[in-house]
């Protein structure tokens, strides 16, 4: 069973409904990126930014994974598929896929402020007053601008072990993730699903470019490695 791993972004989740991570304003959710999703602004206010992630959360239990959640899990049947994502989102696991990464953290799960192997799931309201079992205020499991990224080494290796490649909803201009594509094998066939694709062909061999949003793009990928079978 040939591995194709899958590298999604906001894209994907916004046809469920669920905004892209910043407005063209340079906003998030009407918020400046620094005041909720830096160290220094939880530091400078967390009533602020638990509030904030309190939102994020409510709302993801409004929405449905879409077309192209469930086109990747559907994969599974042909494919060793693994989902390395910079969503936040559990969609592609609502979905129904089984090897999912998450970049950058993951909004039903919160983390010691002290103690960053301390992860717990959580699906309520996160407020100040709530510790880890070392007694450490908790915070949402989210990889805010200027950490590290805990799970790059995992996405790497799962990247080098690829046969297909596939990329939705993200341009790949924001690192690391966008390093991510730097480690498969030469000559791995490449899928790019975006409406409004930021690379050409001369860009990568063996790169098919499918212009679509994700729903509709995921069902001409399917029908695409059907046929390739």
């Amino acid at each position: 069973m040939k591995k194709l791993v899958v590298l999604t972004g906001a894209g994907i989740s916004a046809e469920s409904g669920i905004k892209t991570f910043r407005d063209a304003d340079g906003l998030w959710e009407g918020h400046d990126v620094m005041e909720v999703a830096t160290p220094e602004g939880f530091k400078a206010n967390p009533k602020l930014v638990l509030n904030f992630y309190n939102e994020r959360r409510k709302q993801l239990f409004e929405v449905l994974p879409n077309k192209a959640h469930t086109n990747l899990a559907d994969l599974e049947k042909e494919f060793d598929v693994e989902i390395i994502t910079q969503n936040v989102d559990d969609l592609h696991e609502r979905a129904g896929s089984t090897k999912v990464t998450h970049l950058h953290g993951e909004l039903l799960k919160v983390r010691s402020s002290s103690d960053e192997s301390i992860i717990l799931d959580w699906k309520n309201d996160l407020v100040l007053g709530d510790l880890c079992p070392k007694k450490s205020q908790l915070r949402p499991h989210i990889v805010w601008f200027g950490e590290m990224v805990p799970m790059l080494e995992k996405a790497i290796e799962i990247t080098e072990k690829a046969d297909i490649l596939v990329i939705i909803g993200t341009s790949m201009q924001v690192y690391p993730a966008a390093s991510l594509i730097d480690y498969v094998k030469l000559n791995t066939p490449i899928y790019f699903i975006d409406p409004k694709p930021a690379v050409s062909k001369s860009n990568f061999k063996n790169l098919t470019i499918i212009d679509d949003v994700a729903s509709l793009g995921t069902q001409t990928l399917k029908e695409l490695l059907m046929n390739s079978l």
